[in-house]
């Protein structure tokens, strides 16, 4: 496995990462690639390496609604979830970058949370942290209206690429807002008048300060 695991996932003891370079799967996806199925049986535990993916709520009328993202060092708590249960995946995961995921068979879910206390542990912080993640969005999308929804979004977006400059489909984002694609327009080009944004050629947008 090249990976260097122990700079990844820095909690994690030596005879874990040695167990998980025995028995686990290295993956290299490409962007757009569906990493999980909504109604679809999880075949692996999924840990990210590098890359980034988008997690999605997705309704029986094909609605999509953003949940949270899974970057390098965190792991897929519905795949660890399910992996007892052997029930279907509620979720969807696409992939947003190349990325490089380990995949743990599912077998070993109960045997490695007794064998290893960083497992037992960073499973235990992954419960959590999704769960804290989860509602800090609900808060932003349910109980907001569309201006401050709008600027959550255009935040997270910042601080998980870690760039002021980003790609933005109108059209993506009313999907995963709920919204419509003229609306979204509207309020983007609010926020360029008012300086807070600079949109640019080709779906790109510069964040200027999103706190005036």
């Amino acid at each position: 496995m090249k990976a260097d695991l122990h700079k990844i996932f820095p909690s994690f003891e030596n005879k874990f990462i040695e167990t998980l370079e025995e028995k686990a799967e290295l993956r290299i996806l490409e962007p757009g690639e569906t990493l999980m199925k909504t109604g679809k049986f999880f075949k692996s535990i999924i840990l990210v390496v590098e890359g980034l993916i988008k997690v999605y709520r997705e309704e029986d009328n094909g609605n999509e609604y953003f949940m949270y993202y899974l970057q390098p060092g965190q792991a897929c708590a519905l795949s660890m979830i399910n992996a007892g249960k052997q029930e279907k995946s509620e979720v969807m995961g696409k992939v947003v970058t190349p990325t490089t995921v380990i995949a743990i068979p599912l077998k070993y879910m109960d045997s490695w949370m007794h064998d290893y206390k960083s497992w037992y542990q960073f499973v235990i912080d992954t419960y959590r942290r999704r769960f804290e993640e989860v509602l800090v969005t609900l808060d932003h999308t349910a109980f907001r209206n569309m201006d401050e929804k709008l600027l959550f979004y255009l935040k997270r977006e910042q601080e998980v690429n870690n760039s002021n400059i980003l790609s933005i489909n109108n059209t993506v984002v009313a999907q995963e807002l709920s919204s419509s694609r003229e609306v979204i327009s509207r309020l983007m080009k609010k926020l360029s008048e008012r300086g807070m944004i600079k949109l640019l050629k080709n779906h790109t947008v510069e964040i200027i300060n999103l706190d005036i």
